[in-house]
């Protein structure tokens, strides 16, 4: 294998919670440990002081909420990790269903407060139906919340992931006085506000050492000790493989904010996680150690940087080596094409590269040839597959306030729906234009981001729609004809796909039953 070595030490996962979980403070901890930033921005609930690295657009800075997936790239013993944040919010969720697309594992942040909750299930069945591996964080454990037993079983029933405990946390809230590493038989002792260098770690080996009762207290001692011997004898050692077959969790203890229990995760994480796994494409699988280089765009933002018009494309790369400079195949629209400026990144700060491997997440500066789901080859012609976009719940027509404007709103419009913040649907025989998006903040980000990265100002009407389904069909006069006759339901989406937008669920299943020659999909594979 031509670039084993640096294949090898690529780590490209991301992190998924529900929001407010602590997804963003543990990014910025990982980030600290990989020397990629110097001092942490403290997010606490919505007032930011120092905003948090990762969350760079104005609105995600007033709100305290991640909108938009980042992509950071650091190094850790001798590890390139490229950690994708998400969006947490579950009006966000497509977002980070793709984004679920691009990497090889996930670190799933759960609040000890709280426990489970609804976007973490959601998150947890995308990762379910690609067997993605997963770590667990535990987070706020220096809050009361929820008896650590009853939270890992809580976890496991409403996951349906099977658990294996690497630390355990000694007590939790203002009694909180650390975690029992059992993998490495040490004690970490809980300061609040630690700094990653300074660790208060023991090596206990035996746990009936009397230097327990001394750190700890009698009855804490006791009580770990009936824990160990108690995970010790159901759990065992941690199987690596079940691990990446996605069957067995491994969990961790901790306080983001406080940086506790963060570095145990990240070494183990270094150890286990899998390194660039084989992707299924329509004619093959195709695995990181081939000599070709191939790659699919996963994410697209326009205006990273607002003083400059600019539209990136996040590139996965999966096989091959990819240069600056070079010439790759554009499947879709069959050419070639060439990057001058390709980059890593930090957030908003982005570095040009020479090259980059199986793993990595690249931005490419697009000048509106990417689409989410395009595919860059050595010549070969072939689409990675799995890159959905689902049928949106909430549908709006776009109104323009400012008719001097339209051409703005036009474009604006167009960048923003090919990030795959909504999607845009044309209606057949009119020039009306709906976005369909998944929850209302969407509507929010977009009204706010075309007025001020655009100047076009907007309004939303609410339309009576409750689906959008992709239609196929081998009878093409069949499809005319419906659409022809269900004008005021019908649309095109922006790759002039027909969509026939269901009033309800009793009208879609009618059509469906009197149209048996048409398909009603769901969900379109953006490629198709």
């Amino acid at each position: 294998m031509k670039y084993e070595k640096e294949i090898n030490r690529r780590r490209t996962f991301a992190i998924i919670s529900h929001p407010d979980a602590g997804k963003t403070t543990l990014t910025e901890k990982l980030l600290l440990f990989g020397g990629a930033i110097q001092t942490a921005g403290a997010v606490k609930s919505n007032k930011i002081k120092k905003h948090a690295t990762s969350d760079f657009m104005e609105i995600e800075r007033q709100r305290g909420i991640s909108v938009a997936t980042s992509v950071m790239t650091f190094e850790y013993k001798n590890c390139l990790i490229n950690l994708l944040d998400t969006p947490g919010h579950k009006d966000f969720a497509e977002d980070t269903y793709r984004t679920l697309t691009a990497v090889d594992s996930v670190i799933l942040v759960i609040d000890s407060v709280n426990g489970v909750e609804d976007q973490t299930r959601r998150l947890m069945e995308v990762c379910r139906m690609r067997d993605t591996p997963v770590i667990v964080f535990i987070n706020k454990m220096d809050r009361d919340g929820k008896n650590r037993f009853d939270l890992l079983e809580e976890i496991e029933k409403e996951l349906k992931i099977s658990l294996h405990p690497m630390t355990l946390p000694i007590n939790s809230g203002k009694d909180f006085k650390g975690v029992y590493n059992l993998h490495n038989k040490s004690l970490l002792l809980f300061t609040a506000n630690t700094k990653a260098d300074e660790e208060d770690t023991f090596v206990i080996s035996n746990l009936n050492d009397k230097i327990l009762d001394n750190k700890i207290g009698e009855r804490d001692a006791t009580q770990l000790r009936e824990d160990v011997e108690l995970v010790d004898g159901v759990y065992g050692e941690l199987n690596v493989e079940d691990y990446l077959a996605g069957k067995i969790a491994p969990v961790f203890f901790g306080s983001a904010v406080n940086n506790f229990g963060v570095k145990e995760m990240l070494d183990t994480f270094i150890n286990v996680a899998p390194t660039p796994l084989c992707r299924e494409t329509s004619i093959r699988e195709v695995c990181p150690g081939e000599e070709k280089f191939s790659g699919f765009v996963f994410k697209i933002h326009a205006n990273l940087d607002p003083k400059h018009r600019d539209r990136i494309a996040f590139m996965r790369i999966c096989s091959g080596k990819f240069e600056r400079n070079k010439y790759y195949h554009h499947v879709r629209l069959d050419k070639d094409i060439r990057f001058s400026n390709p980059y890593s990144f930090l957030a908003r700060s982005k570095d040009v590269i020479e090259d980059a491997f199986p793993g990595d997440v690249i931005g490419l500066f697009d000048t509106g040839n990417f689409k989410i789901g395009d595919t860059l080859t050595e010549g070969e012609n072939f689409f990675f597959t799995g890159i959905p976009t689902f049928s949106p719940e909430i549908f709006k027509e776009l109104v323009n306030k400012d008719p001097m404007k339209t051409k703005q709103l036009e474009k604006g419009i167009q960048q923003l729906t090919d990030e795959g913040v909504a999607q845009l649907f044309t209606q057949f025989g009119g020039n009306k234009k709906i976005i369909g998006c998944v929850g209302e903040l969407q509507f929010e980000v977009i009204q706010y981001r075309l007025l001020q990265e655009y100047g076009a100002a907007c309004e939303f009407r609410a339309l009576p729609f409750y689906k959008a389904c992709w239609l196929t069909s081998n009878d093409e006069k069949k499809l005319e004809d419906f659409l022809r006759f269900k004008q005021t339901n019908s649309a095109e989406d922006k790759d002039g796909n027909p969509v026939y937008l269901a009033q309800s669920e009793w009208f879609l299943n009618t059509e469906i039953t009197n149209n048996p020659d048409i398909e009603f999909h769901f969900s379109n594979e953006v490629h198709k």
